[in-house]
């Protein structure tokens, strides 16, 4: 028999204290922030949805995984725990640990990336974009035409459109600068979407047939697994983990953060098949990250990331996972709010372009809702729109296709009175959403602006 409640599958045995802040606290705070809400210290967030990664609590399996923990800096039998765990769920031959994803992006991509370069994607995140042109590559995104719509109700809005990569493929055939292809699980900027099995393994045979190494960017492969078990026909009755492993069998390597998926609170993973490739990995780890069985982490965090990729296949975990999400996500459409839907696994995201239809993009919407809702409720959260990627060339302001705010929701966290308080605080929002103001860029870097980026009220 089925239950309308969403339970937690787990019992809290540690607490953290939140701090209230008042109204007139929040609006000097912000002040202070130059309007970047990276830029607040965490004792000044009641309710932190910036991010789910490296933010979820550890399990009482994983703190005791902690305490066993080998810190040997050469042959750390933690290392070998690890080694055995991912090479039974992806069947790859060659484990290298980072100290988080974006390590194991810059060392990929400071191998196969450069100028001239090309790296197809259904759509770079932040990090992975920026470290791919850091090396004066290209990031081309290619999801399919349903993913840039928000409303639309694909259930894998995260697929890669075959034809414009076959396309991709030809047109540059024989030139050698596609060095892999690469394809994020779940697809984060456009908005925690999955991608089928089977637009993964077309994929896969695609690249195979221009000999083409194919990548993952598995920060959240078992999200991705459990949609496909929910939404694709004849996945219905197979475990998450066999789905997991069927995804990997048809990738060459993969980059991962262990923040997300991994349940942990830092480290990352770069695993490849290729010897040859595995050669210069490791060349460049020891150089810049630490000795291979290590990886720029303690032995313990990489005992407590094996663990936790055992326990994130586990379907109570992933039911409650995704259902809390949509949780939060129903309640938002019910008040009026448009979400880009499906709702995902990971987080909820809001059409802002849509919401704040008085806000052009160059004045970034999600940023001034993101600002609001932390003046209204303390809430922290983050613009993927504009600010995160659009840009100026030749002086012309080039949106993003989406302005979308992300409600990330950390894992094992936050409780449903939590997530009821937040609904609360859209209540208010949404009855003075017209008086919203848009901001402004006022002091910028070279590369993730909206990290460090100083902003201001227009």
């Amino acid at each position: 028999m089925q239950f309308k409640t969403i339970i937690e599958p787990f019992r809290i045995k540690m607490v953290e204290p939140l701090r209230m802040t008042s109204a007139r606290e929040r609006v000097e705070i912000l002040k202070k922030a130059h309007y970047n809400l990276f830029l607040i210290r965490a004792r000044d967030i009641l309710i932190d949805l910036l991010t789910d990664s490296g933010t979820g609590a550890m399990s009482a399996r994983q703190w005791a995984k902690m305490i066993e923990g080998d810190e040997s800096y050469a042959g750390c039998e933690s290392y070998y725990e690890l080694e055995e765990v991912v090479k039974d769920l992806t069947g790859m031959k060659h484990v290298f640990p980072t100290h988080q994803g974006r390590a194991s992006e810059r060392i990929l991509f400071q191998i196969l990336g450069g100028e001239g370069i090309i790296i197809p994607n259904n759509t770079h995140f932040d990090t992975t974009r920026a470290n791919i042109e850091f090396t004066k590559a290209e990031a081309l995104d290619l999801v399919i035409e349903e993913g840039k719509k928000p409303q639309s109700d694909h259930p894998f809005k995260g697929n890669m459109d075959l034809d414009k990569l076959e396309k991709l493929f030809k047109e540059n055939e024989g030139k050698n600068n596609i060095p892999l292809c690469l394809l994020t699980i779940t697809n984060n900027s456009g908005g925690g979407q999955p991608v089928s099995l089977e637009n993964i393994k077309a994929t896969s045979t695609l690249c195979k047939e221009y000999n083409i190494p194919f990548f993952l960017d598995a920060c959240r492969f078992a999200e991705n697994a459990y949609f496909i078990k929910l939404r694709e026909k004849g996945q219905g009755n197979r475990s998450v983990k066999e789905i997991c492993q069927e995804v990997f069998s048809f990738a060459d390597g993969f980059t991962f953060s262990g923040k997300k998926d991994a349940i942990v609170n830092i480290g990352g993973l770069l695993v490849v098949n290729d010897d040859e490739l595995a050669g210069k990995i490791q060349n460049i780890e020891i150089l810049t990250e630490g000795y291979p069985t290590y990886g720029g982490l303690a032995g313990r965090d990489l005992a407590a990331m094996a663990q936790g990729l055992r326990e994130v296949v586990e379907e109570d975990y992933l039911e409650y996972r995704i259902k809390s999400t949509a949780y939060l996500g129903k309640k938002l459409i019910e008040i009026g709010v448009p979400l880009l839907t499906p709702i995902g696994g990971h987080a909820v995201y809001i059409d802002a372009k849509s919401y704040l239809p008085h806000i052009p993009p160059e004045q970034f919407p999600a940023q001034a809702l993101a600002c609001e809702l932390y003046l209204v409720g303390g809430i922290r959260s983050v613009e993927i729109g504009s600010l995160m990627f659009g840009k100026t060339e030749n002086g012309k302001f080039i949106a993003s296709p989406m302005e979308l705010l992300r409600l990330a929701i950390p894992r094992r966290v936050y409780t449903q009175s939590h997530i009821d308080f937040v609904i609360e605080v859209f209540q208010r929002v949404h009855t003075q959403k017209d008086k919203i103001r848009g901001v402004k860029i006022v002091e910028e870097p070279p590369f993730l602006r909206h990290f460090s980026a100083k902003l201001a009220l227009i």
